[in-house]
C-alpha cells in the first residue's frame, strides 16, 4: 500500500508549484518532500512532474492522479485534524538524532517547554549523519565530523572527557596508592583484577581510554556488558566496580557521591561535540532553542 504521506506531499507540490513552498506548507524539509515524490513516482512507474528551475509542472499522468486523489486526500486530512490528540495545528516538527544517553541526560527533562513537535531518533553517528544528509533529520549531536558532505555544516559546542569512575562501595585506597607510584604496569595489573562494567555502545570509549594510557589494547573482558551507558551508571551507583564513561553523564552521581572519580588518565581522552545541521535548515528558531539547552547544560569546555 502507498504511504499516505506520499499522496499528501504530491498534492502539496501540485498546489504550491515548488518543492520549497510544498515543504513549508507541510512543515517539513525540502529533501523530505523530494524523497516522498521520488518514492511515489517509483511506485506508479510514471513521471508526475517536469522539473524546471522555477517550478514543478505536472505531467498528464500527474494531472490525472491529482484529479483522482484530491477529494479523498482532503477528506482524510480533515478527519486527521478532527480526531488527532493535539490542540495545536500547523506546529513545526523537528527531527533530531543523537545517542540515547545524551538525550536522556540533556534534553529529556526539557521537552515539556517546547512549543513545537519533536521526533527523536537514536543510533550510531554514521547512520544519523546519513539521515541528516537525506533530509530525514534536522539536527544531529555527534563527536565526529564528516567533511566529505557538502550539505551539512558542523558547529563545535562542547567537549566530553572520558574518565574512570567507581561505585561508592568500591575500595579505591589501593588504587590510589598504586597510582601514586606512577608505575603504570603495576596500576594496569591492579585494575584488571577489579569488577568492570561496560556497554555495547561504549566499548570504543573503553578501548581508547586503555590504549591512550597504557599503550596497548585491553586484554581482558568486562564482567558486565550492559545495553547502554545509563544502565552502567544506574547499576554502578552505590555499588562496587569500575567503568569508563563520558564525564558529563555522571556529574549528578559524582555530586551525590554515588560514584567516585578515580582517574582522568595521564593522557586526557577527549571528544569535541558538534551540532550537525543541513545548510538548508528550515526550522532555525526551533533548532536554535535546542542548541541553547545543550550549551547551557554542558557549558563552554572548548577552551
Amino acid at each position: 500500500m502507498v504511504n499516505f504521506e506520499w499522496y499528501r506531499t504530491f498534492v502539496a507540490i501540485y498546489e504550491n508549484h515548488t518543492l520549497t513552498k510544498a515543504a513549508k506548507s507541510l512543515f517539513t524539509s525540502q529533501p523530505g518532500v523530494s524523497l516522498h515524490l521520488n518514492a511515489l513516482e517509483s511506485y506508479v512507474g510514471r513521471k508526475l512532474f517536469e522539473r524546471t528551475s522555477r517550478k514543478m509542472i505536472p505531467t498528464e499522468e500527474g494531472k490525472q492522479l491529482y484529479n483522482f486523489i484530491t477529494d479523498p486526500i482532503q477528506k482524510l486530512v480533515s478527519a486527521e485534524q478532527h480526531f488527532k490528540k493535539t490542540s495545536k495545528e500547523n506546529t513545526a516538527s523537528v527531527h533530531i538524532g543523537m545517542c540515547t544517553e545524551t538525550f536522556q541526560a540533556i534534553l529529556e527533562p526539557e521537552i515539556s517547554q517546547f512549543e513545537f513537535n519533536l521526533v527523536a531518533k537514536f543510533g550510531n553517528h554514521q547512520e544519523l549523519i546519513k539521515d541528516l544528509n537525506n533530509g530525514l533529520l534536522d539536527l544531529v549531536i555527534t563527536p565526529k565530523m564528516n567533511k566529505k558532505s557538502t550539505l551539512v555544516e558542523y558547529e563545535a559546542f562542547s567537549k566530553e572527557t572520558i574518565v574512570l569512575v567507581a561505585g561508592n562501595q568500591t575500595d579505591v585506597q589501593k588504587i590510589n596508592e598504586v597510582l601514586e607510584t606512577r608505575e603504570l604496569g603495576l596500576f594496569e595489573s591492579d585494575l584488571k583484577n577489579k569488577t568492570w562494567y561496560s556497554a555495547s555502545n561504549e566499548m570504543e570509549h573503553f578501548a581508547r581510554f586503555w590504549f591512550d594510557n597504557f599503550k596497548k589494547r585491553p586484554d581482558f573482558k568486562p564482567n558486565y556488558i550492559l545495553p547502554n551507558i545509563r544502565s552502567i551508571i544506574r547499576s554502578l551507583s552505590g555499588n562496587n566496580g569500575l567503568a569508563v564513561v563520558p564525564d558529563f553523564l555522571v556529574e549528578k552521581e559524582l555530586d551525590d557521591k554515588r560514584l567516585k572519580l578515580v582517574w582522568k588518565g595521564n593522557t586526557k581522552v577527549e571528544n569535541t561535540l558538534y551540532f550537525a545541521t543541513r545548510k538548508d535548515l528550515q526550522f532555525k528558531k526551533e533548532v536554535s532553542s535546542i542548541k541553547t539547552i545543550f550549551k547551557q547544560k554542558m557549558g563552554d569546555k572548548l577552551k
